[in-house]
């Protein structure tokens, strides 16, 4: 059985940001964080952030009257999540497409281009192997 997709909406995504960076923290410290940019109250980002532990994203370990949330899932695992999703739903399960679209969409230097050839070099050895 696999594990179900990680998805994380863009404001899980800003929430998850400031976990990775400060954990473990409290809801006002990431409230403080995202002042500038969403200009969440801190009722916001508390709900928000009791959903996403109920989602299993973040853990909570509560001291006294005060809750600390710790990240429950990588970065890598939401990375992971999302191009799953965007591969699924974007370009309906198809990775040549997706990838012509990222290779369209960016300027990639020589030194990019040899690192895209030496994955897919490494990844031909291990389905021969």
């Amino acid at each position: 059985m696999s594990k179900p997709t990680i998805e994380l909406t863009e404001g899980e995504w800003a929430i998850m940001n400031v976990v990775w960076q400060s954990q473990p923290c409290a809801a006002p410290t990431v409230q403080e964080a995202l002042q500038k940019s969403k200009k969440w109250s801190y009722s916001t980002v508390r709900t928000l952030m009791d959903r996403m532990a109920g989602k299993g994203f973040l853990k909570t370990e509560r001291i006294r009257n005060l809750t600390l949330y710790r990240a429950a899932i990588t970065s890598d695992q939401a990375q992971k999540g999302e191009l799953l999703y965007a591969l699924k739903n974007a370009f309906n399960g198809a990775l040549t497409p997706m990838l012509q679209c990222a290779l369209d969409s960016q300027k990639l230097s020589d030194g990019e281009l040899a690192e895209l050839e030496q994955l897919i070099k490494e990844k031909r050895q291990e389905t021969k192997s």
